[in-house]
């Protein structure tokens, strides 16, 4: 098994938030299960980003999953770059896909898909799907688990 972590920077130590998304360093550890078809799930239930014309905040729960190949992203560096969001502005549909792009660029997954799940801005939820193609034959890909938005009702 490869557990070669001697290359990451942030873990293991204060690291300082990154000012925006493209400050914020995304690491990569080996896949201890290079060549096995199986899912990791990072979920983050309280997304924030700023809305580009008002500057308001937006709100989302992001569902990421992907199958790895050669690579895994390291949780921490992964928190940290979804954390340079809240002081970045773009619309929901960008902050989605652009996250789920870099993650793709960074690892090389056999399978990534996002699910970001945005709460009402004027009434409205906008849920925004994004996925690199259909996945491995066989492999278990289970629901995301975030039920549509209802409202009070």
């Amino acid at each position: 098994m490869n557990s070669d972590v001697s290359g990451l920077t942030q873990l293991g130590q204060f690291t300082a938030q990154p000012n925006s998304p493209e400050e914020a360093v995304l690491e990569r550890v080996p896949n201890p299960h290079k060549g096995t078809h199986y899912v990791a799930r990072f979920t983050a239930p309280e997304f924030t980003s700023l809305c580009p014309i008002t500057a308001q905040p937006d709100f989302a729960h992001l569902v990421i999953d992907y199958i790895p190949g050669d690579w895994l992203v390291e949780s921490k560096s992964l928190k940290l770059y979804l954390t340079s969001f809240r002081n970045h502005g773009a619309f929901h549909e960008a902050c989605t896909v652009d996250i789920a792009k870099r993650l793709v660029d960074l690892l090389g997954p056999v399978w990534l898909r996002i699910g970001g799940y945005w709460y009402p801005r004027g009434g409205i939820p906008i849920d925004v799907f994004w996925q690199t193609g259909s996945p491995p034959a066989g492999a278990w890909i289970p629901d995301q688990g975030v039920p549509p938005y209802r409202g009070r009702g």
